[in-house]
């Protein structure tokens, strides 16, 4: 049972979600949460610095503190910048040692996080005054709980319309005018991406057949040296996280794998194709907008960063994916 006297006197509420992209976009519902049922309080959130742009004009956080964990002296400089106001109230959506070490530092009066077995570094419950359970399997639905035992209502609109606010974007460099379908081939890990081969494919496929464009999309620097056998059929188009931002909500349809940028395109409401391997889709699947899930039948959920793409991403085809592509393109182009 929640206790909502917790909710009383609170002015200034610390977030604490270091990274990375998707772990973030799952965390924004469960601080939609907290900022309806604490409209007055100031919120302040600690995310790692590439991933401030997500943040920063969403209309959701009042400040955003960047964690340069890379940098000599971060520590100090993050604790002597949180000290500045005195908060009421923590969360530490991460659960690792670190993102406690961030909200211990900010002297909050209370830190509320999840308790040993659920928490990703069993040491970082040591810093909570509140250890919170949750049945829940999806990690949205997790940070739901969290915002819920620190005394916040139920999502605006229920968990079936979750709110996720998200920065309007800017444009960077070329699309194309005509409508076209967006990619992402890159993960945090390997074993998570969908083979070049098989996009070469669906590229070529979707131009002969339905006269549109696929886009890659990547940080700048990080498509030029792709290995690509003819990429006469996919444009490429490198922006930081304002171009992916404008791009995802400028395309027809969106082909994504288990990384950040296909949780940006569902919490943009956008349809698309999510292919699914060693990673869970009950757990870390698309939430909010029109997504096909394609996973194989006996993929073994590993979690593990593989440093080779996985046979399970390997075993959905180009032909299965084109067929989602077309039904998609022909009801949003």
């Amino acid at each position: 049972m929640i206790d909502y006297s917790l909710s009383r006197g609170v002015k200034n509420i610390l977030v604490v979600r270091l990274g990375a992209m998707g772990d973030i976009i799952h965390a924004l519902p469960a601080v939609a949460s907290l900022k309806r049922s604490f409209p007055g309080a100031h919120i302040t959130w600690v995310a790692e610095s590439p991933w401030v742009p997500l943040l920063e004009g969403n209309g959701l956080v009042d400040r955003v503190v960047p964690f340069y964990r890379r940098l000599p002296r971060t520590w100090n400089r993050t604790r002597n910048e949180l000290r500045t106001r005195p908060y009421d109230l923590a969360i530490d959506f991460q659960g690792l040692i670190k993102s406690a070490l961030v909200a211990h530092f900010a002297g909050p009066e209370r830190i509320v996080g999840f308790r040993p077995g659920i928490v990703r570094e069993r040491p970082a419950s040591w810093f909570y005054s509140t250890r919170v359970d949750t049945k829940s399997v999806h990690v949205v639905d997790q940070a739901l709980d969290l915002a819920a035992a620190a005394g916040a209502a139920s999502p605006l609109g229920g968990r079936t319309a979750l709110t996720f606010l998200v920065p309007p974007g800017a444009p960077e460099g070329k699309l194309p005018a005509q409508p076209f379908v967006l990619a992402c081939p890159l993960a945090g890990w390997t074993s998570k991406q969908w083979p070049l081969e098989h996009y070469e494919t669906l590229a070529r496929m979707i131009q002969e057949r339905l006269g549109v464009a696929l886009v890659f999309n990547g940080a700048p620097g990080s498509l030029a040296k792709l290995p690509l056998e003819d990429s006469r059929w996919i444009l490429r188009h490198e922006s930081g996280i304002p171009g992916l931002i404008d791009a995802t909500r400028r395309a027809a349809f969106v082909i994504g794998v288990d990384s950040g940028p296909m949780h940006l395109a569902a919490a943009l409401n956008k349809s698309g194709v999510a292919i699914f391997g060693p990673t869970d889709p009950a757990r870390n699947g698309p939430r909010g907008g029109d997504f096909r899930v394609f996973r194989v039948a006996g993929a073994q959920t590993t979690h593990q960063r593989g440093a080779t793409i996985d046979p399970s991403m390997r075993a959905i085809s180009p032909e299965e994916v084109f067929a989602a592509v077309a039904i998609g393109v022909s009801c949003h182009a």
